[in-house]
Order: C-alpha cells, then structure tokens, then sequence
C-alpha cells in the first residue's frame, strides 16, 4: 500500500430501493458489466480513486477527492446519465461526505441498508466490486483501507450479533422448521409437490443443507423432469404421490390446484409401513394442498403458509432488534476509522519529529561515549538516559500535534511545530512514513 495523500474527502453518491423508484434504478443498472463502466469511469476520474456498486437494489459511486466541485458534477453526470436529472437529484439519490459516507458504506456491508436485513448477500457482491475497482487500478491507498475495513465490520457485526441467525423468507423459513424436528438434515429424501418458483427455492434451501435426495412430483411431468434435473433429482406424476410418499421425510407442496390433493385418510395407513417415522409436510399453496387434519396423525407436522409468516414475522423482528446494537458497532467502528484519517494530518509531522530526536541523540552518543572509559552496563545507562531525555521533550509537542485541531488538518499550527523544531529544513514531506499511529 502506497502513502495516503492527507486533505483529501471521501464522497459516496447513489441511489437504492428506499429513495428511488425500479424504474428508474434499471436504467442506472450497469448493463454491460464492471470492466465497461470502469473504463468510462476512469477516463473521467482520471487518478482519483473510485469504486463503484451496481446491485438490483443499489447503485452507488465512491471516491476520494479534494472537493474539486466540477469533478463531482462529472461524476454525478456519468452516474445518473438522463435517467435522473439534476433537478431530480435531491428528490431520488443520496449524498454523504466524510463520517457519513463511511457509516453508509458499513451499513451497506453488514446489510443493514438492505432490503432483507441480515441477508449475507450484499457483502459477496462488495467484494465483487472491489475486485473489479482495484482490476481497473480505480482504487488507491485510501479506498482500499476502507473498503478492507468494511468487511472487518460487516464480519464483527455478524459475529457479535445475531443479526443473520434468523430466517427471514418463506423458503429459508421452511427449512428452520424441518431442521428443528429432525436435527440435521443430512440424508434426508425431499418430495417436492409442484415445479413452481417457491418449490424452487425451497429445494435450494435444503440442498445447501445436503439432503440426500430430491423427487418432484408435478401435474405436467416435463416440468417435473426439468426442475428435477437441476437438482440431480428424479421426477414423478402426481398419481405416484402416495407411493413416493413411503420413501421420503420432507414433503413441501406449492400446487396451483383449486383444492385439497393430499387427504388425512390417504396418509394414515402410510405411517404404519413407515414404521412412524416422522413426515414433515409444508403447505405454501394458497388454496392449501394438504389436508389440515394432517397434523392429527402421530409423527406427521404439518405447517402452512401462515405458520410461516408467522415464523419470518418474529424472525424479522429479531433481526430489527439485533440491528440496533449493529448500529452502534458500526458507529464505533465509523468513529475508528475516521479518527485514523484525521491522524494522516499530523502522522508525517510526528514521525519527522521523533527521527529527528532520535537523530540527535545518536549522534551526541557517537561523538561523547568513545571518550569516556565506561563498561558496558554503564555506557547502556546513559543511553537510555538520553532516550529518555529526548522523549520527555517530545511530549508536550507531540501532545499538542496530537489535539483535535492538529488531528483535524490545521495547518498553520503544524507548519509552526515544524518551524519551532526545524524539520523544514530535514528533508521531511507530507507524503513521509505515514505508519506512525497518532493515537
């Protein structure tokens, strides 16, 4: 990593799901890929670092500048093109500088912005972006630091809240469910009745949960055979329903038919050559497909689409109250990272400080200690004697370099700690060793 320019603002425009309509994000929505739009970008931005975001539900453009108004203006141009004019700006995008640009993007990785809060997606699809930004040589020294820092955050906040723990879709929400009767579901053999986009995504799910098997059971058996294929799974009709439903422990049924296709009295007699092992049905079909009396047989469970919403309701509203000590990790880690860039101001002064005394303390100690006849204990005394003293008057300096007014960027009071102590004149710039930690 390169040195970090000081003086410079950090800037995030954009738009998403909460301030804009779809209409207008589509056309904001990158089209021909990463590498075609950083291209463009770069021709604009030139050597100002950038990154860029384009997701179904947000489009965002960070960079870092020196507040050159004109740049933004260009930026702004290329970002919204015609789909959203100037006049309209205020109306359906976003804006943040400095600490709120850092807290916006924190929150976007730790999918606090989302759409489903707590959905993990979002930060694979930061990661993405950054990948292509830092490809193009879009971003520096600075965006790079941040952006590494937003996954820090997104992974502490995951990690010290439960703000992914609970399922917040239907889908996922099935899965809980089946989790809880049967412990893991390793092994286990999926009945999918219906080939629609809920059986989909259901059956998705539980793959990622390494079920043993999957059998879709549909009206019309082409699509059956289809859907079934995506899942290395096997296909049936519906008139082999009753016999499938020997082999299988999860049933989940999304039919379209207008009424009940799996009764009480055709599943009793099952149980008994099952040699009750538990079934566990899942009815999201409105109208419902399965017999509500279901749930009178021993070892059969049986929930519905309420009982699912239901569950996702109170899962959401866990997640919200886990968001709440989200935010403040995430202010605090705002706070951190903005208290380090302030310290860029003063870090090339320190550091030019404390080499200059530890200059000078080296060279007396070169030129007296050879003309005293000392032995060795000694001569490391009076070595950690000067130390010691070049570090006691340090410290008032160094205090007040470290002040919220130094740390803030003032320079004329800079510029006289390095006139009082002669560092003009020491070779020392701005972009010198900015390792030093001003804390």
């Amino acid at each position: 990593m390169g040195n970090i320019p000081t003086g410079r603002t950090i800037t995030l425009l954009g738009v998403n799901h909460k301030t804009t309509p779809v209409e207008i994000r589509e056309c904001l929505a990158l089209r021909g890929g990463y590498e075609e739009a950083l291209t463009d970008l770069k021709a604009i931005a030139g050597e100002v670092e950038h990154y860029l975001l384009s997701t179904c539900n947000r489009v965002e453009l960070l960079f870092v500048s020196n507040g050159d108004a004109l740049l933004e203006e260009r930026l702004a141009g290329f970002l919204f093109g015609d789909a959203i004019l100037p006049e309209d700006r205020q109306r359906y995008s976003y804006r943040y500088v400095g600490a709120e640009a850092v807290n916006h993007l924190f929150q976007v990785a730790s999918s606090l912005d989302s759409l489903v809060v707590g959905e993990a997606q979002i930060l694979g699809q930061i990661k993405e972006a950054y990948r292509h930004a830092a490809a193009h040589q879009c971003t520096g020294p600075l965006l790079n630091k941040l952006l590494h820092k937003s996954f820090s955050v997104a992974k502490r906040v995951r990690s010290e809240t439960g703000i992914g723990s609970a399922a917040v879709s239907i889908s996922s929400a099935a899965v809980g469910l089946a989790k809880k009767i049967f412990g893991r579901l390793e092994e286990k053999q999926v009945l999918l009745i219906g080939a629609g986009e809920m059986a989909e995504l259901a059956a998705e799910h539980l793959i990622g949960q390494g079920i043993g098997g999957v059998m879709v059971a549909n009206r019309t058996v082409e699509r059956a055979v289809e859907l079934a294929g995506r899942f290395h799974g096997r296909a049936c009709s519906l008139d082999d329903l009753i016999t499938q439903l020997r082999e299988v422990d999860i049933v989940i049924s999304s039919t379209g038919a207008a009424g009940l296709i799996l009764r009480e009295e055709e599943v009793r007699p099952l149980m008994r050559s099952r040699r009750n092992r538990p079934l566990f049905f899942i009815d999201i079909a409105v109208p419902r497909d399965l017999d509500p009396a279901l749930n009178d047989i021993d070892n059969v469970f049986l929930y519905d689409i309420d009982d699912l919403s239901q569950v996702v309701e109170g899962n959401r509203a866990e997640r919200e109250k886990e968001a709440v000590t989200a935010r403040q990790i995430i202010d605090e880690e705002t706070h951190k990272f903005c208290r380090w860039q302030e310290g860029l101001a003063v870090t090339p002064t320190i550091a030019a400080l404390r080499r200059k005394a530890d200059d000078i303390c080296r060279r007396e100690l070169a030129r007296t200690l050879p003309k005293l006849e000392l032995n060795e204990g000694d001569r490391q005394r009076i070595e950690r004697l000067a130390q010691s003293i070049a570090s006691k008057m340090l410290y008032d300096p160094l205090q007040f370099l470290k002040s919220p007014s130094c740390r803030q960027g003032d320079t004329a009071k800079i510029d006289m700690v390095r006139t009082v102590f002669g560092l003009e004149n020491n070779g020392v710039s701005d972009d010198d060793d900015t390792s030093v930690d001003p804390a």
